[in-house]
């Protein structure tokens, strides 16, 4: 029986030997078999000590003379992630800074002797350490799954395990001082090295009291560089840890920009660092901008933000990308949801229930009245509203849900007035979400919803994270709380909608905090060159948005009409006359595993036209599963040779299915070497080919497998590998 990394990283560590990469390489990978790491909280009595552990991460907390994290470990490489002791968390109550939890008398900070910790002692005036409570994980939300738009059933909440840390205030029970408990949250999951993390205060003091701020992470980590002078750039992000947090808004798609709280920044303790302004930016703090200025009443309980932290076992980037991509689907299992989908550009009874016969017919499984097609989702008239329940009474029939579009920033409130204040905005002008016209606005979306019983909101623009200063709305009380009180106001309305079963485009970063899908990324304009340009363009936005999206949680967009111009050369209608173009963006999107928003007022045009569009829907709907598995990026569509990709699914039946795309004008075959490592298959294997044909291949030392591909000019094909034929 092979012995485990862990075990094997932990005997290196003890006789001072290295442990080489074939090693880690032949130990279980959690990317293709997760079930071997389960998540473990235990308390040892004899160490006073709190263990989290899953087999790919560690995290220890010692639990006198105050609560504090003294081991971060990477259990796949066994690197030690802290060099210095610092509080669990801190809470500014009052305009008072207390720490809660840590430790003091650490000497120097570069690194952390576990001797020091005999006679290290609580910070002065810190929230002290009382009990533990230890658990299973929990949904962080309600989740009203549908199954019939995901390529299987996905567990809600994650699988493993919690442990909760109750801390009293300084030097008396909360009662007697009037500052209320707080507790820090920490879960570990099943199979992947992430912990998720966030505070809650409980007040049972008299009076009300004012949390100004509050930090949920601080953590002194080991620098992953060292300059002694002043680089161009410090390394980021950084190789060893990835955090994101569910306070997210204004990133255009993107984790990274959207990415608000988390700040790595200088250790004013380490003044033994290499770098001579002491600026290696080592400590991670994680904390609100601005807020959250929120009062808790006598009995009262506050609920912080949540981090995630994903610890890295490489800097190659398709596995960092792969390992971001697991935890989206672990934490956020809802955006597996991959409906295919329409959007119809009139919103009358008669195209729309066009729309829905046409859906019915070729496979597709949702309607949404897009943009300019004259649905109004705030309008409160109920005559109105009982029309389109109406029309989704009928979509309901025909198994196809209907939804429609509403446009938040850049509207305008209808009173001038409800708009944000005094602070700068993102799209020219904001509704504040804590004013009346925004609380209104956000309520009547629920109501349309429910009394029309629609399936699907489309919600342009969200909320883009803007502040208002204005003191008079009576949703929040000025600037400090003002971008706390619109998110939680948003996505209160997300998880509305997710506890409903109600699917939502929202073109911003919510994922963790349950929007389903955002957009994959793309330019509008570039649906107005010719055609054939945006066959390339289009593979080249799903090449580049996958490496930190799944292919669920990106749409994309084919305008079937002219969209802002580019005249008959750009439009696919009469799409009877661009057949050729119109399969090519199927075999491109449903290729990806990508859904995209095909805008215009029908899906087909003759029973010729209808047959394309059921080939393609029917190739998805066979391959559904693999082909919302992760994605390895194989070559980048650059019009001058082939591109492609290749999905994997290591726990499906068809464990991957590579896509290969001929731009060219001509014939061509090539020889493409194929990676199958993350497809979980070893030795010989069966690959099919897109006529059917199979042949079974055998895997080389690197897991990878050399195939001979012939792809018709213009063309495409694809080859599914399994291990049985």
């Amino acid at each position: 029986m092979k012995a485990t990394l862990t075990a094997i990283l932990t005997a290196a560590l003890l006789t001072g030997t290295t442990v080489s990469a074939q090693t880690v390489r032949s130990q279980p990978d959690w990317l293709v078999d997760p079930s071997p790491f389960k998540a473990h909280v235990t308390k040892d009595k004899a160490a006073g000590e709190l263990v989290l552990d899953n087999g790919l991460l560690r995290r220890v907390i010692r639990l006198t003379p105050n609560a504090a994290t003294v081991d971060y470990r990477n259990l796949s490489t066994g690197a030690q992630l802290l060099r210095s002791i610092r509080p669990e968390a801190t809470v500014t109550l009052d305009g008072t800074v207390y720490p809660v939890g840590g430790l003091v008398g650490q000497p120097v900070h570069n690194y952390l002797n576990p001797d020091w910790l005999k006679t290290m002692t609580s910070p002065p005036g810190a929230y002290v350490f009382d009990r533990v409570e230890i658990g299973a994980t929990h949904a962080r939300f309600p989740w009203k799954k549908r199954l019939e738009w995901m390529p299987r059933d996905m567990p809600w909440p994650p699988p493993g395990k919690s442990a909760t840390l109750f801390f009293r205030p300084p030097a008396a029970p909360p009662v007697r001082t009037g500052l209320p408990e707080v507790a820090i949250h920490y879960e570990i999951y099943d199979g992947i090295p992430l912990l998720c993390k966030w505070v809650t205060l409980v007040h049972r003091g008299e009076k009300a009291i004012r949390l100004n701020t509050l930090t949920t992470e601080i953590l002194a980590a080991v620098e992953p560089e060292s300059y002694v002078g002043r680089p161009i750039a410090w390394m980021t992000p950084r190789p060893d840890i990835y955090v994101e947090s569910d306070y997210a808004m204004a990133g255009d798609g993107n984790s990274h920009v959207a990415n608000r709280v988390v700040r790595w920044g200088s250790d004013p303790l380490y003044g033994t660092q290499v770098h001579y302004d002491r600026q290696t930016p080592c400590l991670l703090e994680c904390r609100l901008e601005r807020g959250p200025d929120q009062e808790i009443a006598p009995g009262g309980t506050f609920e912080s933000f949540r981090i995630f932290e994903l610890l890295q076992d490489g800097g190659d980037r398709e596995r960092t990308s792969l390992a971001q991509r697991r935890m989206y689907r672990t934490v956020a299992p809802y955006v597996t949801q991959n409906p295919i989908l329409m959007h119809v550009r009139g919103a009358d009874a008669a195209s729309v229930r066009t729309a829905i016969d046409q859906c019915a017919e070729v496979g597709f499984q949702m309607v949404i009245m897009t943009f300019l097609s004259g649905f109004n989702f705030e309008s409160r008239d109920k005559v109105y509203q009982a029309q389109y329940k109406e029309l989704a009474d009928y979509a309901h029939s025909k198994g196809i849900a209907l939804g429609g579009y509403s446009l938040l920033a850049s509207h305008g409130a209808g009173n001038g007035a409800d708009n944000t204040q005094g602070a700068p905005t993102s799209f020219g002008v904001m509704p504040c979400l804590g004013a009346t016209w925004g609380i209104e606005y956000l309520a009547q979306l629920k109501d349309f919803i429910a009394t029309a019983g629609l399936d699907v909101l489309e919600h342009d623009g969200s909320y883009p994270g803007d502040e208002c200063a204005a003191t008079t709305h009576p949703g929040h009380r000025g600037l400090n709380d003002s971008q706390w009180v619109m998110w939680k106001a948003i996505t209160g309305l997300y998880r509305w909608c997710l506890s409903e079963g109600v699917y939502m485009n929202v073109p911003d970063w919510y994922i963790l905090g349950g929007a389903t899908k955002t957009y994959m990324g793309y330019r509008e304009t570039n649906w107005s060159l010719p055609r054939e340009y945006q066959e390339i363009i289009e593979r080249q936005n799903c090449f580049d948005g996958t490496w930190e999206k799944t292919p669920s949680m990106g749409w994309m967009f084919v305008p079937l009409t002219e969209y802002q111009g580019g005249g008959a050369a750009a439009t696919i209608e009469p799409l009877k006359d661009h057949l050729p173009h119109y399969e090519a963006r199927f075999a491109d999107l449903f290729g990806y595993g990508v859904q995209a928003c095909y805008r215009g007022p029908r899906l087909y045009d003759t029973e010729i036209t209808k047959s394309a569009v059921m080939h393609w829907t029917s190739f998805y709907r066979a391959h559904r599963t693999v082909l919302n598995g992760d994605i390895i990026h194989l070559r980048r569509a650059d019009g001058r040779d082939w591109d492609g990709i290749l999905h994997v699914d290591p726990q499906g039946t068809e464990k991957a299915l590579a896509m290969f795309y001929n731009p060219l004008t001509e014939d061509i075959t090539r020889t493409i070497r194929v990676p199958l490592h993350y497809a979980g298959l070893t030795g010989k294997v069966w690959a099919a080919t897109e006529d059917g044909k199979h042949q079974r291949v055998t895997l080389d030392s690197n897991e990878e497998i050399t195939l001979k591909v012939k792809i018709l000019a213009g063309k495409r094909t694809w080859v599914v590998f399994t291990s049985k034929p």
